[in-house]
Formats: structure tokens, sequence, C-alpha cells
């Protein structure tokens, strides 16, 4: 035990489900003695972070972490993955971005619990078939040599939510890609494309998509991409482009089939006419989404958070009614979200602001070193350094766990390990860089919400990407409509139904030069299956 890194020793005595191992000392010690073995006696674990080293190789022995459910490897130096790695059936996220990986084990495709894969910034050529990772929901192959798009488009994916192919070497996209009923986000810019196939219209859920930076042959085409919306460029895709010669439902000529459906709607724009219809004769709930004014506060995001949590998006929510049990209620479902759509915070992180508590100006979104960083954190009424409350939470979390003789930890005590190890802390500022946002651990007590609110200052991060935040974002205020803060549109004679409404002010995320990065709620968010909810945009 006395050669046991002291990291793992504390995993051992207490019984703990995490270890992170990172940054310069951790590499040291691998480049010394290597990686303590030892590591693979945890087989109670069911998250596990080795990241930012110089870390070559895992062994085979990693097959004997069989609760593993989060393995984040990125920022290595690993060429390879042991084939072993089929035997860790509970695993649910796995990131090796950023090593030197050639190539990917087939076993891979065994993980049927796997749901989002992060393979960016490697050396992969290809990538083995995944038709079996059913539950995969994000697939991040970016920055890699990939020349043929990888097989992937099958049926039975019915989750694949976001794939992310940009800056690879990809020629074609086929025909298949329709298959991929759940597709959301579909990044494949900066590759070789030279043209669309029309199936990619036929990606009915199809939100964002970016095809920039590719040599496509129709001129028109590219600068609808380079200037216009993925609305504008899916329709366009839908009137010009011809169908691949590897669809099921043969070639066909774009123009052909874009005049046949003018004649017939799509089933988007079917939806859309119903849900337009609806409105005219029913009462619905509805969300007014107000678009960006000259006096909306922005977010600036600085490039030093990029290493840690590179991803941000907010809004605001407006005209605020709480009650004591709508506030109790309101604080459930952030919780609630945090467990489930944020994957315990591995995901992302939601933070809830008093807008009026803010002092005016834009908001900055960027990393401190621990001791730089000061906080007043949430129900406390003393200003730490982010080293302090990182000590102090580890601390009140050891007691805690003595004294109630339990093994895990509890509350936010409990998300310590995600910023463990870590050289800066993510936060956000406000105009007169107080820190009101030390995520993913608290918010400031001085932007803390109260039954007294008005209007809401939304923010969610993640280090995973934004179509992550974006999800996030729209299932929680989903919930809040329902919730009723927002005040009633109407409650209908016959059945006494009440129908709730919700505003929202956009928010856009810029860079420090201004130029803009997101925005949200644009165009493609904020859509739902409920018949009885209409979007109002401004």
């Amino acid at each position: 035990m006395s050669s046991t890194w002291s990291e793992i020793s504390s995993v051992q005595k207490e019984n703990r489900h995490e270890l992170v191992l990172s940054g310069s000392e951790i590499s040291e010690r691998i480049k010394t003695s290597g990686l303590d073995t030892s590591i693979y006696t945890l087989n109670a674990l069911n998250y596990l972070n080795i990241s930012e080293t110089c870390l070559e190789s895992i062994s085979d022995d990693l097959s004997k972490l069989i609760n593993l459910q989060t393995l984040v490897l990125h920022s290595n130096k690993l060429e390879k993955l042991p084939n072993s790695i089929k035997n860790l059936v509970k695993l649910k996220t796995l990131d090796v971005s950023r090593n030197s990986i050639l190539e990917l084990p087939s076993e891979i495709s065994e993980l049927q619990q796997l749901s989002s894969l992060n393979a960016s910034s490697n050396q992969l050529t290809t990538i083995p078939t995944l038709s079996k990772n059913v539950k995969l929901s994000i697939l991040d192959l970016a920055n890699n040599k990939i020349q043929s798009f990888p097989d992937i488009c099958y049926k039975e994916l019915v989750h694949l939510a976001e794939l992310k192919l940009n800056k690879n070497e990809i020629e074609t996209i086929p025909g298949s890609i329709k298959n991929l009923s759940a597709l959301k986000v579909f990044d494949i810019s900066e590759n070789k494309l030279s043209a669309i196939p029309y199936e990619v219209y036929e990606c009915s859920k199809l939100k964002e998509l970016n095809l920039k930076e590719n040599p496509l042959a129709d001129k028109r085409l590219s600068k609808l991409v380079d200037q216009c919306r993925t609305k504008q460029v899916l329709d366009y895709v839908k009137q010009h482009c011809s169908k691949s010669g590897d669809s099921n439902d043969g070639a066909s000529k774009g123009g052909k089939k874009g005049k046949k459906s003018n004649n017939k709607k799509s089933d988007n724009d079917q939806r859309k006419s119903e849900s337009e219809d609806s409105n005219q004769t029913k009462p619905m709930h509805k969300i007014n989404v107000l678009h960006v004014k000259d006096d909306t506060r922005n977010i600036k995001i600085c490039d030093k958070v990029k290493s840690v949590r590179p991803h941000i998006l907010a809004c605001i929510v407006t005209n605020l009614n709480f009650n004591e049990n709508s506030f109790k209620k309101f604080i459930q479902i952030q919780t609630k979200l945090h467990d489930s759509v944020c994957d315990k915070r591995n995901a992302a992180t939601i933070a809830t602001h008093d807008l009026d508590k803010l002092l005016p100006g834009d908001l900055l979104y960027t990393a401190e070193v621990p001791n730089d960083l000061k906080i007043q954190p949430l129900m406390r009424n003393k200003i730490y350094t982010g080293a302090e409350l990182f000590a102090q939470l580890q601390t009140e979390a050891d007691n805690l766990r003595k004294e109630k003789k339990r093994n895990v930890y509890s509350g936010i005590h409990r998300f310590l390990y995600l910023l463990e190890g870590k050289p800066v802390y993510p936060c956000l500022m406000d105009g007169e860089n107080r820190v009101i946002s030390f995520p993913p651990i608290t918010n400031s007590d001085i932007t803390k919400m109260s039954i007294d609110t008005k209007s809401m200052l939304i923010e969610v991060t993640s280090a995973a990407s934004q179509g992550v935040c974006r999800k996030v974002l729209d299932t929680l205020l989903y919930e809040l409509l329902f919730l009723g803060i927002g005040g009633n549109v109407e409650i209908e004679s016959d059945t006494k139904n009440v129908f709730h409404l919700l505003n929202i002010q956009q928010m856009k995320i810029i860079d420090l030069e201004g130029n803009m990065k997101a925005v949200y709620p644009s165009r493609t968010d904020l859509v739902y299956d409920d018949k009885n909810l209409c979007v109002n945009r401004e």
C-alpha cells in the first residue's frame, strides 16, 4: 500500500466512486514510474478521469473496472485503446479526445449503453461500425483524418442527435443519412464535400447544419452556407440537390423532387400548418421569444475558459410571479434536471440569477486560477477564493460522511471531483467583475433567486457541447412554462384548463472582439412535440 498513489489510497479507504488524475504532477509521476496499476483494483469506480498527462497506453486490466459509467481520457498521448474495453458494459460516456489515437478498437461496438463518444482531435482515418450502439446520442469525431463517412447511418440509432465530423477529409455524405431520424446537430464543415445529397433534407429533426469550408460545386449553395441559417440551406437542398446514388429510393433530380414537394407538404410543413391552424381555434400554452435588443446584456467568452468548460448559453425570463409553493417546485426542478438531463452535472450545469441584482454591463465568461477566483457562495456570508472554497467543501464532505457513517458524498460536495486537479476554474462575472457563478459547483449569494424575483438570468455551461446546453435549456424552459410562474394566457371555459405563458428574452454569446458565437433561443430552439404549445417569435 505504501507505493500506492495517495489519490488511489483515498478512494480505496473511503470507498468513493470517482477518481480524477489530471495535470502536470500526475504527468510527472507517470513519466517517472508509469500509471499506478492499483487503479485497476478500484472496481467500484463509476467515474474515472485521467487527463492532461503524458499517458501513452492503458492496460487490458481496464476491463476490471466493470462499474465504470464515465471514462475520461482526454489530452493525453494515447495511441490506442485496449480491446478489453468491451467489458465495460455499463459505460455511458467515453471521452478520448486530444490524443494520438490511430484506430478505435472494433470492440467499442459492443458497448450497448454508450450514449456519448468523443474521439475528436486524434489521428483516426476510419472508425468501426457503430450499428449496435443503439443508445448513442452524441458522436464527436472532429479534427481527425477520416476519409469516408462513418458507418453509423442505421435506423436502430434512434437517439443519435448530435454528429460532429468537422475538420476531416470526407468527400461524400451517403443517402442513408436519412436513417438518422433523431439527428438535430450535424457539423461536417471543413471537409472535401463537392455536393450535398437531397437525403440531408429528409433528416426531419435537423436544426443545426454546418457545411462551411467545403469545395461545393454549387456556388449558390456555397454562398447560402456562408450567409444563411440552417432552414434556408435545407430549403435549397430540398429544391435543387439530387438524391444520392446509394439511397434506397434511387437517384432523382432535386428539381423534380422540389416541384413535388411544393404540391405536397413535408411532414415538418404539415406539422407547422396544423399548429398554426390549431392556434387560431383553441387556447394554447404560449412561449413568447423576444429578439436581442441594443440594451440587452451579452455574455463575452474569454479564450481562457475554453480549456476547462468551453460551452455556455443563456437567456432571460421576464414577468415572473412566484409564490411559496411554485418557488419550492422551481428549486426542485433544477435539482431533478441536474440528475437527469445534466447527467449529475457531468454533461452540464444550470445556474439561475435574479437579474435585478446584477450590476450593469455585459457579462464575462472566463477562467481564473483557484487562488484568484473570489466568490461569495450561495447561502454563505463570507468571500472565498476558489481554492479556499474547494478545500472547505472537501473538509465538510469528509466530516459529513464520518458523522452520518456514509461512504459517498452528498449535496454539492459530490461534484467536487469535476474540478479536482484543474489548473483554472471557470466562472461568470457581471459588469463589475463580481463572480456570480462558479460552475459546476455553486452560484453567488449576491444574485440568488427569491420569491420576489421578477426577471431571471439562466445560464447553462458544459464541458461537452453547445448541443447539450441547448437541450438542457429547452427542457428547463418547458418545465418552467408548466410551473405557471410566467402567468396564464387564459382559462378554457368548458374544462377550466389553465393555459400558461412564458416570456423569454434572447441573449448572445460573443467573443472579446464582439463577434457573435451563439444566440439562445434561436429559431431552431424550443421545438416541442406538444400540440397544445405555441412558440411565438418576435
